[in-house]
């Protein structure tokens, strides 16, 4: 039989995995469902990708439907799903991006919305819990090699709030003396000169840090940040 000249057609979407550090643990913004596909399942913020804009304008496009695009930090492209059978209703080729939102950011979501911990993740539409787990070990991956932490801490820190986003994203503890050792030689890591505000329980006062540039910069390529390191 000869082989149909036809050109096939299909959906290419943009999905965003954005994640934010909640009660100390790494949740992802998601939303649940109103119809069909997995109608009641949680799903990423996605969307079909329009004819005048690229897959990046979609992502955002999508993401503003959710949340406040002003509380992303960083946003960048993770990878292309095309399983011909990943979306029981028609054929759709979905481009992930990795997204992160300081921990101290509380945007406005809609009440469908929330912030869901990535540890033990609810039933997911699609292919979306595989994404999520993509995403995870993506971010991991980045913390022991750049500064990509940047975009999970609020501006101002100390070394114990450092130290709780890096345990969450990372899934095991850190030392926070040697996570300090390790990013000053990177050149990541600054003093601010201020301290946070004390404590009810007394005691000096903590010094603040700062990320020495908020944007991705490759510091280490062979590093890794180990546990109890």
């Amino acid at each position: 039989m000869a082989r149909s000249s036809a050109v096939p057609t299909f959906r290419h979407e943009a999905v965003a995995v954005v994640f934010k550090i909640t009660d100390s643990r790494l949740t992802v913004l998601a939303w649940r469902r109103e119809r069909d596909p997995y109608v009641g399942a949680w799903a990423l913020p996605s969307g079909p990708v329009q004819a005048d804009e690229t897959l990046g304008a979609c992502a955002a496009r999508n993401l503003a439907s959710k949340v406040d695009l002003s509380e992303i930090a960083h946003l960048e492209q993770l990878e292309t799903r095309s399983d011909p059978d990943r979306d029981p209703f028609q054929r759709t080729i979905a481009t992930a991006y990795l997204g992160l939102v300081p921990s101290t950011a509380d945007p406005h979501l809609p009440e469908n919305a929330g912030w869901i911990r990535t540890h033990r993740l609810p039933t997911m539409a699609f292919d979306h819990a595989s994404v999520v787990r993509s995403a995870i070990d993506r971010l991991q991956r980045k913390l022991s090699y750049s500064n990509i932490g940047f975009g999970l801490a609020p501006e101002e820190f100390t070394l114990a709030q450092l130290r709780e986003i890096y345990r969450a994203a990372l899934g095991y503890d850190v030392s926070p003396t040697n996570l300090k050792r390790v990013l000053e030689r990177r050149g990541q890591l600054e003093p601010t000169g201020h301290t946070a505000a004390p404590s009810l329980g007394g005691g000096r006062p903590a010094a603040l840090y700062r990320f020495s540039h908020r944007e991705l910069a490759i510091t280490d390529p062979f590093a890794a940040l180990r546990p109890g390191g």
